[in-house]
């Protein structure tokens, strides 16, 4: 590793740990993230015992809730949040700094990745307690692994709203991202129960290939190659936001 490097991760080490202590003072943004996911999950699926009693349904619900748990820790974590840290001067300050953009970016990422994973505990645990769903070793941790990709579009999209939009946009913009997309997706209620029109729009949305890719991992079934062509196309997409949103949000403050 060279010196150059080594200068790096130790400065997105340290912005992780700055980030992660941030938002624990605040311990109802940590526990909102875990209780909800878990809570959805309650209210849409243990009361119906034909799925929570079956193997495969329940696992494939599981799996939908937790890229739910996911999708919404990247959406208000970036978006609110970074546009919360925008409007500090201290945020201002960091940008100033001949450090680059690089160690304050790939500090967001590890804090984001931290508390999505935190995010999914409750959601597995009540899913291992109060319902049938039991995926091998390999399917949990292949499923671990593929919802934090399938969350990729997201955390994009996150950064955009945040380096885009103000504190009091970005939260109501989140939220309207957020909850259409966790339904067409087929997030709370599985696509099959979709009409016609619907089952074909939502396989052209970034949470339905999420969702079908997660399921494929812990389930066996349910994806094809095209999920994989919507996934990374709506990655590469938001991306290309929020590197414009950055850059001209970059531009507009400190040129």
């Amino acid at each position: 590793m060279t010196v150059d490097a080594g200068r790096e991760l130790r400065l997105t080490l340290a912005h992780t740990r700055f980030q992660v202590l941030e938002t624990v003072r605040i311990p109802i943004a940590v526990i909102g993230n875990m209780v909800f996911p878990a809570l959805a999950l309650s209210f849409f699926v243990l009361p119906q015992r034909e799925i929570a009693g079956d193997t495969q349904l329940a696992t494939q619900a599981v799996a939908q809730f937790a890229l739910f748990a996911v999708m919404s820790t990247c959406i208000f974590t970036y978006g609110v949040g970074v546009a919360e840290d925008r409007a500090q001067p201290f945020d201002a300050y960091i940008r100033t700094l001949p450090a680059g953009p690089v160690p304050r970016l790939g500090g967001r990422l590890l804090s984001g990745g931290l508390f999505s994973l935190i995010a999914l505990v409750p959601l597995l645990v009540l899913g291992a307690v109060a319902t049938e769903a039991a995926p091998s070793a390999g399917q949990l941790i292949g499923g671990i692994g593929m919802v934090l990709l399938a969350g990729t579009p997201f955390l994009f999209a996150g950064l955009a709203i945040g380096y885009a939009l103000s504190v009091k946009a970005a939260l109501p913009i989140a939220q309207v991202i957020l909850f259409p997309l966790a339904f067409g997706g087929g997030l709370f209620l599985p696509p099959e129960m979709f009409p016609g029109w619907l089952d074909t729009f939502s396989g052209f949305l970034p949470t339905r290939a999420g969702r079908d890719l997660l399921v494929h991992v812990t389930t066996g079934s349910g994806a094809t190659v095209f999920d994989v062509v919507v996934l990374v196309g709506w990655t590469v997409l938001v991306a290309a936001l929020a590197v414009t949103a950055y850059r001209r949000d970059q531009g507009r403050r400190f040129r």
